[in-house]
């Protein structure tokens, strides 16, 4: 009798979970089902392949194709979103920013290689938040203030290394962007040479993280269970070794030099002399110190290959913000960050400069927490979301002829910065780069020296190919060549200017 009643009873449980399930189906057939935005077709069985090459260019074209908004199956249940338009950018990762905090599995870079403490990998939660408010406390606007010297002493070695070795203009521009972070992340300088120890190894390791980063490159992604494999991610583990040391050197270095008072102002004390009030563990600080110096380093020094690029292609352009040099500083003295509220035309050529070659031309991926409906299609949960910065980028209808370099589109009636026009360069919603605000300084103040210091034009023999760049995580531009013709009077009178804006630091 008793097995009789269990088993009734079981019955009973059973015909109510079918009889339930009925009804939730039913009720799913009764809702509608808003469609994905329209991509291009993709086989059944392998979904939409993604570009091997210029993966930016080419979902630029297939949003041109396809609306502004484009959506591909990458693999079993899951779909990829690019948005190539600023204003359904906007709608979509500014204003529903907070559907869109979040990060997609990443699992070489994010799981393997970085074990979870990469900030800009961090799915949200409470250790993003705990990562960004220890990054946005040093980081802000007014912090960025602070760092005017540095920046302005390694933006004067700038136009010395170009005297010095006119061809090594790019090298010239690592060197400046991983001298400022360096100083800033951890109160150290480095020499000129672009040769020092740790610029080499962050260089290597940014390669490779952003070899990583590239969607689809790595069977992985699809299939996470190969993590599990015996030998399949080798290598990965042992480029995390040697990241991990380098970011805990560095860190242990500041810890040594703040226990016997040496330690000058720099990010990575600040997170040791705070560890307890932002609770970050040790691996987080130097992770946090680390990946911070590896994207800073990067990103300045392809924004500043861009302006000399930019400068050589369009004269005209580079004419116009020589000319406002020339009323606002003179040639008695050289620019400053003084300077900045009366130069409009330095930050419209850097405005101008962010657009036309985005540095993250594809920019990061989201993830969608939720759904979100925008103009009847449907970006579903779990979505990859990305917004193209190369296509927004060419957005005719808000940057008109997009191909064409032109400061003056960033420029209203009365000389001034428009404020009705933006593009998203450092990203979008509570992603957006948090190093922004010393990036915009480092791109003004060396457009400020390279102009008032040089003519830029380029070499008749070696004409720049200005759409030469690998189009990567980050857009690095080719090797180009350039020549660069001091303005006033000869190379050791410019050399005699720059020797006393040092003493002036």
């Amino acid at each position: 009798m008793i097995y009789l009643s269990f088993g009734l009873k079981a019955l009973a449980v059973l015909v109510a979970l079918v009889l339930a399930a009925n009804v939730l189906r039913a009720k799913i057939r009764l809702r509608p089902r808003l469609p994905l935005p329209p991509g291009p077709p993709g086989h059944w069985l392998f979904r939409n392949p993604l570009p091997k090459v210029n993966q930016s260019q080419q979902f630029a074209e297939w949003i041109n194709t396809y609306g502004p908004i484009i959506s591909l199956r990458v693999g079993p249940g899951k779909v990829m979103v690019i948005i190539g338009r600023y204003q359904e950018s906007n709608d979509i990762m500014e204003k529903e920013g907070g559907l869109l905090a979040d990060r997609p599995r990443a699992v070489a870079a994010g799981e393997i290689l970085s074990r979870g403490l990469r900030m800009i990998l961090a799915p949200a939660g409470e250790q993003f938040r705990r990562l960004r408010k220890a990054a946005h406390t040093h980081l802000q606007a007014k912090a960025a203030e602070s760092y005017a010297p540095i920046q302005m002493d390694a933006a004067r070695d700038v136009i010395l290394d170009i005297l010095d070795n006119p061809k090594g203009h790019q090298a010239a521009a690592n060197r400046y962007a991983a001298s400022v972070i360096l100083r800033v992340m951890y109160g150290k300088s480095t020499p000129t040479a672009t040769n020092a120890p740790e610029i080499i190894v962050v260089h290597k390791m940014l390669k490779r993280f952003q070899m990583l980063m590239r969607p689809g490159a790595f069977l992985i992604e699809r299939f996470p269970i190969l993590k599990h494999v015996p030998g399949y991610t080798t290598e990965l583990e042992e480029w995390r070794r040697e990241e991990s040391q380098v970011f805990h050197d560095q860190l242990n270095r500041v810890s040594r030099e703040l226990a016997t008072g040496k330690a000058g102002p720099s990010f990575a004390r600040y997170l040791l002399e705070n560890q307890s009030s932002h609770k970050l563990s040790q691996e987080e600080m130097a992770y946090l110190a680390g990946s911070l110096f590896g994207a800073g380093s990067d990103t300045t020094a392809v924004a500043i290959m861009y302006v000399v690029m930019a400068s050589a292609c369009y004269p005209k352009a580079q004419e116009k913000v020589q000319e406002q040099l020339d009323i606002v500083v003179g040639r008695d003295r050289a620019p400053t960050f003084d300077d900045y509220s009366s130069l409009p035309q330095i930050e419209a050529f850097m405005l101008e400069c962010l657009r036309w070659r985005p540095v993250a031309a594809l920019g990061f991926a989201h993830c969608a927490s939720a759904d979100i409906v925008y103009k009847g299609m449907c970006i579903p949960e779990g979505a990859i979301v990305f917004g193209n910065h190369w296509a927004i980028s060419r957005d005719p209808s808000v940057y008109p002829d997009p191909d064409q370099f032109d400061p003056e589109r960033w420029l209203n009636s009365e000389g001034k910065i428009r404020d009705d026009i933006k593009f998203p360069s450092y990203g979008f919603g509570r992603r957006i780069c948090p190093g922004r605000h010393i990036a915009d300084r480092s791109v003004f103040i060396n457009i400020a020296l390279l102009l008032w210091s040089f003519k830029i034009t380029q070499d008749p023999e070696n004409p720049i190919d200005d759409m030469g760049f690998v189009d990567g995580v980050i857009a690095h531009p080719k090797p180009f060549a350039a020549h660069f013709q001091p303005r006033f009077g000869d190379e050791v009178s410019l050399r005699d200017m720059m020797a006393r804006y040092r003493e002036g630091l």
